[in-house]
Parts: structure tokens; C-alpha cells; sequence
């Protein structure tokens, strides 16, 4: 049995490390590459790094701030925001990032999943979705909708058909962030992670509403996820790294602790 794995979430704008709660009401909140050197040493497993405005401003990632952090991290260090073509994606690897998340280009073109999965490696091609909860329809049988842009743009197609096509595309891993439960603390939102893990047989990575231990334990066990993804309960020193695997050890949850 694999490992269960906690991922510390950089939003990054304009250089720095920022916050919002669904979405929205952005804060910044500090310096991302002095944070990612604090995760690194309390024994976080992966970090992700995401440019939140790249793709709502139509310009590319920065890449100064990728190498700034990818000289402090010697774990998997994966970058999202603004990639648009193999290129792009490219740039970010010789910028010292390990894996590339594709988002919002991806609904827009999904032939860019498959030219980066075929450039890069499956490994190294994550899909990340951002998803609304939406009633139950035909259009939205699984009642989640895909969302881009930050989440300022709703693109009518249904969570869970997406996340299949992903996968078919090539994608070796996905990110699964509710925006319903983003920022929020309250928890992950379960039913969508749990019916996404359960529908692809490539890893899956719960994103949104970490605010406690039982949080993760939850996410990882009744949702099914490979990996939880934190953000704010770090990020405001609520919590160390160090001390939410030693939370999910004692409840036996298979972790790679720190010695």
C-alpha cells in the first residue's frame, strides 16, 4: 500500500503568497519561497505552486519565482497557471518544477493534456479541476460543473466526465479542488472526491477546506484520495506538516514521517 501524501498549496500572485476563501477576497499573506523552504524541512511530501492570475490575465507563469522555490525544495515540486502549450510547460521543467498542472487551457483546448503527457511523461502531467457544485441535470449528471479562470468562468461541462477525459488524455494525476469548500476550513468536500477517485485508477489529489487534522483523515479515508492537499491551516501556523502526519500515523494511516 502506497503511502498517503500531504501537499502544501502555494498561491502565488504577483510574487506572493496569497489566500482567498471560494475563490474570492484574495489576500497576500507572505513570502512563498521562504514558506516552501519551512514545509520542505518539517518533512512535507510535495509542493504545488500555482500562478492564480496567469491564466485570468492571459500572460505567462513567472518563472523567476519558480526557480526561486525550486532551489529550496529537493521533493516533488509541481507548477500550475498560464501554460498553454508544450512550450510553456517545458520552460517550467528547466525552471526546476517537476511536474506542470495544466487547467484552465486544458478545458479550453484538451488536446494540450495529451501533447504534454507525450512531451513530458504521463508522471509529470498533472490535471488540475476547479468545480462548482450545480443541481443534478442532464447536462451535469454528476452534479458538479468545471469552472476556469480562477473560477470566473463556468464552462458547462460536467466534474466527473472531464476528469475520465483526462485521464484518457493522458493525464497521470489530478488535482480535485471544490470551490464550494475552498478556503472555507470546514472540510473537503467527500462525495466529490470519493466519486472521482473511485471513477479513474490514476492518483487523485483532494484540494479545498483543509482546516483540521480530522479533515485529512477523512478526505484520505472515506474520500478516497491519495493525497490531501493544505493551505490555510499552514500557511497561518495553525498547524505544522510534521504534526498532521503524526495525526494521521496514531489514527494508521500509512504516512512517510520525518526522523
Amino acid at each position: 500500500m502506497l503511502s498517503k501524501r500531504i501537499i502544501s498549496c502555494l498561491d502565488v500572485r504577483n510574487g506572493n503568497l496569497a489566500k482567498s476563501v471560494k475563490f474570492v477576497d484574495t489576500k497576500d499573506i507572505g513570502d512563498p519561497v521562504s514558506k516552501a523552504k519551512e514545509y520542505y524541512d518539517d518533512g512535507l511530501d510535495e509542493l504545488v505552486f500555482y500562478d492564480i492570475t496567469a491564466s485570468s490575465d492571459d500572460r505567462n507563469i513567472m518563472l523567476d519565482v519558480v526557480e526561486a522555490v525550486a532551489k529550496q525544495v529537493y521533493i516533488p515540486f509541481s507548477v500550475g497557471g498560464g501554460i498553454r502549450s508544450v512550450e510553456d510547460a517545458s520552460k517550467l521543467l528547466w525552471a526546476g518544477a517537476e511536474k506542470i498542472n495544466v487547467n484552465s487551457a486544458a478545458v479550453q483546448r484538451p488536446a494540450l493534456i495529451k501533447e504534454c503527457a507525450h512531451a513530458i511523461g504521463n508522471q509529470n502531467t498533472v490535471l488540475s479541476m476547479d468545480i462548482l457544485k450545480v443541481e443534478i441535470s442532464r447536462d451535469f449528471p454528476s452534479g458538479y460543473e468545471v469552472v476556469i479562470n480562477g473560477g470566473r468562468t463556468r464552462m458547462g461541462i460536467d466534474a466527473l466526465t472531464w476528469a475520465l477525459q483526462g485521464e484518457e488524455l493522458g493525464a497521470g494525476e489530478l488535482v480535485v479542488n471544490s470551490i464550494d469548500a475552498d478556503g472555507t476550513r470546514e472540510g473537503y468536500e467527500l462525495n466529490l472526491t470519493r466519486m472521482i477517485a473511485e471513477a479513474v485508477s490514476i492518483p487523485v489529489i483532494a484540494s479545498g477546506g483543509a482546516g483540521k487534522p480530522e479533515h485529512l483523515y477523512d478526505v484520505l479515508t472515506e474520500g478516497k484520495a491519495d493525497a490531501a492537499l493544505v493551505a490555510s491551516m499552514v500557511h497561518y501556523n495553525e498547524y505544522t506538516v510534521s504534526e498532521l502526519k503524526k495525526y494521521l500515523h496514531d489514527r494508521g494511516v500509512k504516512v512517510r514521517l520525518k526522523f
